[in-house]
């Protein structure tokens, strides 16, 4: 891996996001992990709106791992917005939710989630499940520059 490795966490549970970073940590999946707890937080980092504007303080992530439940602004607003914008389309956006309804697997994949995954229960299958993630997406998946 190469330090460009950057992981954008869209997370509004403060202990899911805890349990990622450190999976991903121990696995050796990330040089970096950015957090944030809301889709308005998430569109104004990828956009670079605000405190983000300066591109040197806001790089693009190698993958964006996406809660669909997020205040502000709701995860499929997050994942259109990306997908429609032509600088953050080839972005990957891994939903990873608790949310097994075929409604949202449909409406995610509509408009162009890479990937939908189900956090499972318990610390071993969710930490496999990170480490899979991480080892997919970010050293066998090839990827375009963004």
């Amino acid at each position: 891996m190469t330090d460009a490795f950057l992981v954008m966490l869209i997370e509004d549970n403060d202990d899911h996001a805890e349990l990622i970073q450190r999976t991903l940590a121990q696995h050796s999946v990330s040089n970096r992990v950015l957090h944030v707890s809301d889709g308005e937080a998430a569109l104004d980092y990828l956009f670079r709106r605000g405190h983000w504007a300066d591109p040197s303080h806001s790089p693009r992530p190698s993958v964006v791992l996406l809660d669909l439940r997020l205040p502000r602004i709701d995860g499929l607003e997050v994942l259109k917005s990306i997908k429609q914008s032509a600088d953050l389309r080839r972005i990957p956006v891994v939903v990873l939710t608790t949310s097994e309804t075929e409604r949202d697997v449909t409406r995610a994949y509509d408009n162009h989630a890479n990937s939908y995954l189900v956090k499972p229960i318990g610390f071993e299958a969710f930490a496999s499940l990170m480490n899979d993630v991480g080892t997919y997406w970010l050293s066998c998946n090839t990827r375009p520059v963004v």
